[in-house]
């Protein structure tokens, strides 16, 4: 709750929270209203991180376990007042990716019909960062997207896994718009602001402008001191909590 308070504080307009079920969704709901802040989305639970769990949507054998984890999930965002949930796809070793992806079509299509209202998010993530993660490419994302076929279902564009893991972010950032449904931002390589490091986010920004993004971006980043501080890189970019 502090940090729904801290984000209002510094001029936010809208949140995202990864893992939030600890806290009851009534309260999550309640203090956004206070504040005015509009909650975009969250994550499917992640599953035994004691066995290194990191998502479960494309493991064999524990689809039941996925479905029964989404439903809560959605059933948390609506209360809470959420639009989106991340669906997780987990790590697989690499002997398991081609029934891994079987599987978590199944469960995608899955979650789109359970939850209609809501849009599904797919967000690849880089192999630096979670190694053996399902996947790490917009173009799988894509695939992925186009064999189940919902209309609620988008990809999250994480521009610092997209330039980890293959770079040419422009060109894929305009590839997909279609299928974009949520932009998210951090520097590269460090993760902190995206005032630093190798990508150019005015190129970013002006690049979205043109193409008619019309969605949220998020600030997904590990701040690299107190994290109102950092945020002196929203003049320096010229643009708007």
């Amino acid at each position: 709750m502090d940090r729904i308070d801290a984000a209002a504080a510094a001029g936010f307009k809208a949140i995202e929270l990864h893992w939030p079920y600890a806290t009851p969704a009534a309260l999550v709901k309640q203090r956004c209203i206070d504040h005015g802040l509009i909650l975009l989305g969250i994550n499917t639970p992640l599953g035994d991180t004691d066995k290194g769990d990191f998502g479960l949507g494309a493991l064999d054998g524990r689809q039941s376990e996925f479905c029964i984890g989404f439903e809560m999930c959605a059933d948390y965002a609506r209360q809470a007042g959420a639009t989106s949930i991340h669906a997780m796809a987990g790590v697989v070793a690499p002997d398991q990716r081609v029934r891994g992806k079987e599987v978590f079509i199944e469960n995608l299509a899955f979650a789109t019909n359970a939850a209609p209202d809501l849009t599904i998010l797919l967000e690849p993530i880089n192999q630096r960062d979670k190694p053996n993660y399902f996947y790490s490419s917009i173009e799988e994302a894509a695939e992925i997207i186009d064999r189940v076929g919902a209309p609620n279902f988008r990809i999250m564009f994480d521009v610092y896994h997209v330039a980890v893991s293959q770079g040419d972010v422009l060109t894929r950032l305009a590839r997909h718009l279609q299928q974009i449904g949520h932009v998210q931002i951090a520097a590269v390589p460090s993760r902190a602001e995206p005032d630093e490091g190798e990508i150019s986010y005015l190129a970013v920004f002006a690049a979205l402008e043109r193409l008619g993004y019309r969605n949220w971006v998020g600030c997904e980043y590990k701040p690299r001191a107190a994290t109102d501080h950092g945020l002196t890189w929203v003049k320096a970019l010229g643009v708007e909590l």
